[in-house]
C-alpha cells in the first residue's frame, strides 16, 4: 500500500510517497520517493513515477483525498481566521477548509453529480442516524433498498419506513434551505420521519424518562415554554456563532428537552444538518461506530442551562461534531 506522507520541519511542509508493507506480521514503512514541498507539484510528479504507477493507481481515491483536502487546508491556512473559543485551532482549519470546497467545489459541480453524491451521503447519513436508535438493517440493505428499491428480508416494517422516511424528509430539507428554524419547521420533520411509525404528534403532554442518557427530560408542561426559549435562543445567535458551534448547541438543548415522545435523537440530527446546510456548510454524520462516544459527549453538557451556551460546556461536543464532519465529508462529497 502506499500513501503520501507530510512532514512538518518549521514552518515548512514536506511531502514523501511512503509504502507500507506487511512482512511476518511486522508492517514495514519506508519512504520511496519525495515528492516536493508545494502541493501543486506533488500530483504532477506523482505521475511521473512509471515505478509505483501500479500502486498509485490502486491507491489513488485516497491520494486524490489527502491532495484535496490539504490543498484547501493550506488555502484556509493562508487566511489566518480568527481563533473561536470552541475549537483548537487545527480542529477550526479542518472545518473551515471543508466549508470551502463545500462552497468552491462541490457546488459547482453539476446538478446530476452533485444528486448523485447527496443520495450517498443520504445512505450513510439514514444509516447511521437510524442505527443509532436500535435499527438492525444493515448498511448493505439500506444501500439497496434505498439505491435499488430492494426491500430486506427478515426485517420489520418500522425499520424499512424509517430509513424511507429519513430520505423523503432529508431531500425535501435540501430542496428548501431558505425554511425559518420554528415550531413549524420543526413539529414537520417529526412528523414526517415517523409516518407509519408512530401517530403521536406534536409536542408531548405527558412526561417521559430517558434512562439511556441519564437525563432529566423537561417536564411535559413546560415543553412548550422550553421550546420558545430554544428558538428565541436561536434567532438571537444565528448570525454570531460558528455555524457548526450553533448547530451542535442547538442539537443538544433540543435533546435535553425531548420534546417529542419518540424520534427525538433522528430528528435532532436532521435538524443540526438543516442549521449546517442552511448557513452554507456541509451536513455531516454521526457514525454508529461512534454512538457510545457521542451520547457522552452530549452528557458532559446537560449542566449548562437552557440558555448557556459557554464554551465549557459545548467545546467538547462541538470537537466532537467536527471531528464527524471531516471524516464524513472528504469520504464523500469529494
Amino acid at each position: 500500500m502506499v500513501y503520501i506522507y507530510k512532514k512538518a520541519i518549521g514552518n515548512s511542509d514536506y511531502y514523501y510517497l511512503r509504502a507500507s508493507i506487511r512482512k511476518k506480521n511486522k508492517t514495514i514503512t519506508k519512504d520511496i520517493a519525495y515528492l516536493g514541498n508545494n502541493l501543486k507539484d506533488v500530483r504532477t510528479k506523482l505521475f511521473s513515477l512509471p515505478r509505483y504507477s501500479k500502486e498509485i493507481r490502486k491507491a489513488y481515491r485516497t491520494i486524490n483525498k489527502f491532495i484535496e483536502a490539504n490543498h484547501y487546508l493550506q488555502k484556509i491556512k493562508d487566511l489566518k481566521i480568527k481563533k473561536n473559543i470552541y475549537f483548537n485551532k487545527d480542529l477550526l482549519e479542518d472545518v473551515e477548509s471543508c466549508r470551502l470546497h463545500w462552497n468552491k467545489a462541490f457546488q459547482k459541480l453539476d446538478n446530476k453529480t452533485k444528486d448523485e453524491i447527496f443520495k450517498n451521503f443520504l445512505v450513510e447519513f439514514a444509516f447511521n442516524t437510524t442505527s443509532i436508535e436500535g435499527n438492525t438493517i444493515t448498511l448493505k440493505e439500506t444501500q439497496k433498498l434505498l439505491i435499488d428499491y430492494l426491500t430486506p428480508k427478515n426485517r420489520t416494517l418500522r425499520e424499512i419506513y424509517d430509513l424511507q422516511n429519513t430520505e423523503k424528509v432529508f431531500f425535501e430539507l435540501l430542496n428548501n434551505l431558505n425554511r425559518e428554524v420554528d415550531h413549524e419547521l420543526i413539529c414537520s420533520i417529526h412528523n414526517n420521519l415517523l409516518e407509519n411509525i408512530d401517530t403521536r404528534k406534536g409536542y408531548r403532554i405527558i412526561d417521559v424518562k430517558v434512562l439511556r442518557m441519564g437525563f432529566k427530560s423537561t417536564p411535559a408542561p413546560y415543553v412548550l415554554v422550553d421550546m420558545k426559549l430554544l428558538i428565541r435562543w436561536y434567532n438571537e445567535n444565528k448570525d454570531k456563532l460558528h455555524p457548526l458551534v450553533l448547530a451542535t448547541v442547538f442539537h443538544h438543548k433540543f435533546e435535553k428537552i425531548h420534546p417529542f415522545m419518540d424520534g427525538n435523537g433522528r430528528t435532532g440530527r436532521m435538524l443540526i444538518n438543516y442549521i449546517l446546510m442552511s448557513k452554507s456548510h456541509p451536513p455531516l454524520i454521526f457514525q454508529k461506530k461512534k454512538r457510545l462516544e457521542y451520547l457522552d459527549e452530549l452528557r458532559k453538557a446537560d449542566e449548562s442551562s437552557l440558555t448557556d451556551f459557554s464554551s465549557k460546556f459545548y467545546k467538547d461536543l462541538v470537537g466532537f461534531s467536527a471531528k464527524q464532519l471531516i471524516n464524513s465529508y472528504w469520504n464523500i462529497f469529494l
